[in-house]
């Protein structure tokens, strides 16, 4: 086996992201397709980072950062690559993004229902914080 490679995604990837989600992310989100990926990579290249192994995409994270936050979306290992520290070196590559752009805490997006995510979040070092709830609103048409 190959050793991971981590890397940042280009708009050449972005089909093949999109395609892996479907396989490896629990739940969908509204800009879970070409546009918005691409929007995202357009605007901050260095935020979609993938993790490859043996010529195929293993893992994805999103590590956007606003200038006053740091946001952790769609970490996600393939079923059949997990458990093997592709999340670990997700956020690893994740967070030394963050504290190169002078980010002081990171935060995740993690559906309630998904026992696994918890799990390997709160292996990673991550913890809820319950007195926090997030509030939404779905904009445009």
């Amino acid at each position: 086996m190959d050793e991971l490679r981590i890397r940042a995604a280009t708009a050449a990837d972005l089909d093949a992201v999109l395609a892996f989600w479907k396989v490896a992310a629990e739940g969908t989100s509204i800009s879970d397709d070409r546009t918005g990926v691409e929007r995202l990579v357009a605007r901050d290249p260095e935020a979609l980072i993938l993790a490859e192994q043996d010529g195929e995409l293993a893992g994805t994270v999103i590590a956007g950062f606003d200038g006053w936050r740091c946001h952790l979306y769609r970490l996600a290992v393939h079923p059949e690559r997990r458990r093997q520290g592709v999340a670990s070196a997700l956020l690893a590559a994740a967070e030394e993004r963050f504290t190169a752009l002078g980010g002081r805490r990171a935060d995740a997006m993690v559906l309630r229902d998904n026992a696994t995510a918890h799990r390997a979040w709160s292996a990673a070092g991550y913890g809820p914080e319950e007195r926090w709830r997030r509030w939404v609103k779905p904009l445009g048409a």
